[in-house]
């Protein structure tokens, strides 16, 4: 009888011992967590001018709208609001509609104006936003402190030293964090042109321009071509937009061989018959025929992965002396072929070998789970791969439903997609990942609707969303990360 309750006792201590130490609530982000991030520009606009609040009335109220009786701001000799709900106990003073009064009404500035975007030489543009005080702070009414995609000037050449530390301190007058911005590869190097060792002498100047500046994390494409070509927008749950992306996508060319657009479809991704009427003349052709741009050119495999090494046996030494880690993203889409061009970072393999080209904690990647359910891998595993070898340097967080791998699939709600969001989480928390997670492509939400156009607030992403699904994403994505670190 002892025995066995020694036993007992044994198995009980190891058990509490396994088991992961109870964190105080509410569970917050910290220096052994990862961090929600998002960029400037999610954080949204003012409202459009139809929608600014009226001088002298309640913050609720409409421009143009008539003053509600016995409201601040009220005309006098207004009528009196009924007895109940509206109506001011005596004694206390009038207004307030019942619940206590409300704030003094405050329309919202009109947005800074933005300089053109800066552009790294031989890039394909680069971006510097104005002052984003307004956006951050919306930013950081949901809970989230760290930023993406800083704009960092560079007038048209090399980041310097003093246009990063003026986008890090802005950030950090705010309360925030500028975590990374996004760089252009030049199109010589992705190319494999004559001129590519002279025109990386500008991205070489950026990337220590990063590390003097303060910015820990510098993000790229290496794209031959991206398959925007293929997206279109379907129709979500109560008339939400998705975004749909089909190898398989029906294009109309006009006579010069350019793609006619806009193009309008039916809910069921068919063109409409009155753009098919505007453009008779027009060739119907597959995305999968799309010939290659004269601009680029087609890439085989053989041909990128020569691109590539050479550009990261330059740069990541750089890096890695600057103290800043390099994050590529994958293709996405992940087509097979885009415009007769194969990609590289288009399967895990391709992932898996980015990283052993140059062995460095420099040489990293951008860890996207919609992207790895899109080629049909399993995104838990695939993060738990990376994040144990300190190979994820940024990480985006949404949620897709694959008809078939790499040919055709559907982003939508991040919660309501065929990826493990919570396994991925945990992955990521149990290797100990504690850099940025971006909820990133919200869905269109009517709510936005009046104030971002077609497309999305991100160009080329047809339904996708604003603030509003932002900020559904961002409270999903939060709630996965705080179970997570309660149960790791």
């Amino acid at each position: 009888m002892q025995g066995v309750s020694g036993a007992a006792l044994a198995q009980s201590l190891e058990t509490a011992a396994a088991a992961p130490a109870t964190r105080k609530w509410p569970i917050e982000e910290g220096p052994d967590t990862p961090k929600l991030s998002l960029s400037a520009g999610d954080g949204g606009g003012p409202l459009p001018a139809g929608l600014q609040p009226q001088a002298g009335a309640g913050r609720g109220a409409v421009a143009g709208a008539p003053p509600v009786a016995g409201a601040p701001g009220a005309a006098a000799g207004g009528a009196a609001p009924p007895a109940g709900r509206g109506a001011a106990p005596a004694g206390r003073g009038g207004g307030g509609g019942g619940y206590g009064g409300l704030l003094a009404p405050r329309a919202e500035p009109a947005p800074a104006v933005q300089p053109a975007p800066a552009a790294v030489p031989g890039g394909r543009g680069g971006g510097g936003f104005g002052n984003p005080s307004a956006s951050y702070q919306r930013i950081k009414q949901i809970g989230v402190t760290h930023l993406i995609g800083v704009g960092v000037g560079g007038g048209g050449g090399a980041w310097t030293e003093d246009g990063v530390k003026r986008a890090v301190q802005t950030a950090k007058d705010a309360g925030m964090v500028a975590y990374n911005a996004m760089i252009n590869v030049p199109s010589s190097v992705i190319y494999g042109r004559d001129t590519r060792a002279k025109d990386l002498e500008a991205f070489i100047a950026s990337i220590e321009a990063a590390g003097k500046g303060g910015l820990p994390v510098v993000e790229y494409n290496f794209y031959a071509h991206r398959a925007v070509e293929g997206y279109y927008e379907e129709v979500g749950r109560a008339n939400a937009g998705y975004t749909g992306f089909d190898y398989e996508l029906e294009l109309l060319v006009n006579e010069n061989g350019g793609l006619v657009s806009p193009i309008y479809r039916d809910e069921n991704g068919k063109i409409t018959a009155e753009t098919l009427a505007a453009f008779p003349n027009a060739r119907h052709v597959k995305f999968r025929d799309l010939p290659p741009l004269a601009s680029e050119g087609a890439h085989n495999l053989t041909e990128m992965w020569a691109n590539i090494t050479y550009f990261l046996k330059a740069v990541i030494p750089v890096a890695e002396k600057a103290g800043v880690r390099m994050a590529l993203h994958p293709n996405d889409p992940p087509a097979p072929v885009s415009r007769g061009s194969q990609q590289i970072m288009g399967t895990v393999a391709g992932w898996k070998h980015l990283i052993e080209i140059v062995n460095s904690p420099a040489n990293g990647i951008t860890f996207d789970c919609g992207v790895t359910t899109e080629m049909g891998d399993n995104a838990v595993e695939v993060a738990a791969y990376f994040a144990s070898r300190k190979r994820i340097n940024h990480c985006h967080y949404r949620n897709v439903r694959v008809v078939k791998p790499y040919e055709r699939y559907t982003e939508l709600f991040i919660d309501a997609g065929q990826c493990d969001m919570f396994g991925v989480m945990k992955a990521l928390v149990k290797n100990k990942y504690t850099g940025t997670i971006y909820p990133e492509h919200p869905r269109a939400l009517d709510t936005d609707r009046d104030r971002v156009g077609p497309g999305g607030r991100i160009g080329g992403y047809p339904g996708g969303g604003g603030p509003t699904g932002i900020t559904y994403s961002v409270a999903y994505t939060r709630a996965m990360l705080q179970a997570a670190l309660e149960s790791v």
